[in-house]
């Protein structure tokens, strides 16, 4: 069978790489090119994103690609949500992109819903509100009489600009666009209600494509710099989370997904967006996917509160956290992840001790009882998500498939498989890529569907599967979680 090779840009907040992903056999291999640090740039009071440097440093990256003599057949890009820029009539760019990070949206929400109420806001788009959404952010600056928004004939989110400055085409790409909370899931199209209550023309916004689109070729000056011709750029599922949805090795429905790292999104995978009162007081998503499907998701503190606690204990390995976890007395204490006491404390280990001291509950002393305190707590906090999604999920839940760097913590993915009784499937860890990569296959033509890029994934990857052990037990602890927690059933 013949090989095909794809580049994969996947753009992170603190970094982004280049990943060379070859399709042979109905398998798909991946190579690190490149590596680049990101972070936002601080001018003039506001924090923005170097969008320059990022190009210049992607053109690089496919001039090393041709300088290794590999041939790709096409090229991808994905990055976070809701940033954007802007471009002038004549096509050039209009400033640095604003970060999401930047302060200049807090509490301006709250007075667009003066304009628009928040039901009718979700009503229209489906989307889990915050104030960094780009409904807001273009509120705030049209309130702040933004000189680049004036002058701007097009708004492009970030990974449909770097595909604009990579081919001169302007398009907005559904996955990403869905994150901006300016898009109506009903039409597939950006809501003019939305831009009315602002006093923003909706002509700034783009067509929009599904992944999978070819959007165009590079240009003449890029495919002669970098050296690899006159390469096809495929819009991908641009959104980082929608490329990582499309490569969970799911077969049939009825399964739910954790994203799990530093934050986790939990969900399950529609053929429309779920609206309507429950899932408007429950503050879930309703996210673009691949074949115009939606990923129905809520976000959830993930190991952030691991991290942070790894940096008071020094030098110490995963490996011997999970020894001392192990060697800790289970269900004596927990927390809520998502307590906002623990969205950035001085100390996370202080902040769960005192958590657990204003509760009644035994505080934990020392990394293993700590540790066991984290891991039984968001092993319960998927529990109530995954009871969440039960409510409104159009078909059964069956099993959850976890991906991304916290499908290594064997400890946490057998721990949530005990309290939520059902097979828990770990795996892949490089999701994103893998997911952008088999998108552009899918694009050219080399897979026919979301179903086909699926299976080229379980065979491309071992998974590792966590049977529900003492369910019983893990269920009595579930309810002292929330009673301690204060969640509702």
């Amino acid at each position: 069978m013949s090989k095909h090779t794809f580049i994969a840009f996947d753009l992170g907040a603190t970094s982004y790489r280049t990943i060379a992903g070859t399709l042979e056999d109905g398998q798909i291999s991946m190579e690190e090119i490149s590596r680049f640090p990101n972070g936002i740039v601080g001018v003039l009071d506001h924090y923005h994103w170097d969008i320059v440097s990022i190009f210049n440093n992607l053109k690089e990256s496919l001039a090393i690609c041709a300088r290794k003599n590999i041939k790709p057949e096409s090229i991808g890009i994905d990055t976070w949500g809701v940033d954007f820029g802007f471009l002038g009539e004549d096509g050039a760019l209009l400033g640095l992109p604003y970060a999401y990070r930047d302060p200049h949206t807090v509490g301006m929400m709250e007075e667009y819903f003066k304009l628009l109420p928040s039901k009718r806001v979700y009503e229209l788009t489906g989307i889990q509100f915050m104030n960094f959404n780009s409904l807001f952010q273009v509120f705030t600056l049209n309130r702040n009489k933004c000189s680049a928004l004036k002058h701007a004939k097009d708004l492009l989110f970030l990974p449909d600009l770097l595909n604009y400055l990579f081919t001169g085409v302007k398009k907005a790409e559904f996955t990403i666009s869905t994150t901006s909370q300016m898009l109506n899931p009903a039409t597939m199209q950006f809501d003019k209600e939305l831009f009315d209550a602002m006093g923003v023309p909706i002509s700034l916004m783009q067509p929009v494509v599904l992944p999978g689109t070819k959007l165009g070729l590079l240009t003449d000056s890029i495919a002669r710099d970098t050296g690899l011709g006159k390469l096809p750029v495929v819009a991908v599922a641009s959104h980082d989370t929608g490329s990582a949805i499309a490569a969970v090795p799911a077969e049939g429905d009825n399964w739910a997904y954790l994203s799990s790292g530093t934050w986790s999104l939990m969900g399950i995978e529609t053929r429309q967006a779920l609206i309507n009162d429950t899932t408007f007081n429950m503050n879930f998503t309703n996210e673009g996917g691949v074949e115009g499907t939606f990923r129905f998701l809520k976000n959830i503190t993930g190991m952030w509160l691991l991290e942070q606690c790894r940096k008071d204990w020094g030098d110490i390995s995963y490996k011997e956290i999970d020894a001392a976890c192990n060697a800790s007395m289970p269900y004596e204490s927990f927390v809520d992840p998502d307590a906002a006491v623990f969205a950035n404390p001085d100390s996370m280990e202080d902040a769960i001790k005192n958590y657990c001291r204003e509760t009644g509950q035994p505080i934990p002393e020392g990394i293993g009882p700590i540790a066991r305190c984290i891991f039984e707590s968001l092993a319960m906090k998927y529990r109530y998500v995954l009871d969440q999604l039960r409510n409104v999920s159009p078909h059964p839940i069956e099993k959850l498939h976890v991906i991304g760097g916290g499908a290594r913590n064997l400890q946490l993915c057998q721990y949530t498989a005990n309290v939520i009784a059902i097979p828990v499937i770990a795996g892949p860890t490089e999701c994103t890529a893998m997911g952008n990569l088999l998108v552009q296959a899918m694009g050219l033509g080399y897979l026919k569907s979301l179903a086909e890029i699926r299976e080229v994934v379980r065979n491309s990857v071992k998974t590792t599967k966590f049977i529900p052990k003492d369910t019983e037990i893990w269920n009595a602890a579930y309810q002292k979680f929330l009673r301690v927690t204060g969640l509702k059933k």
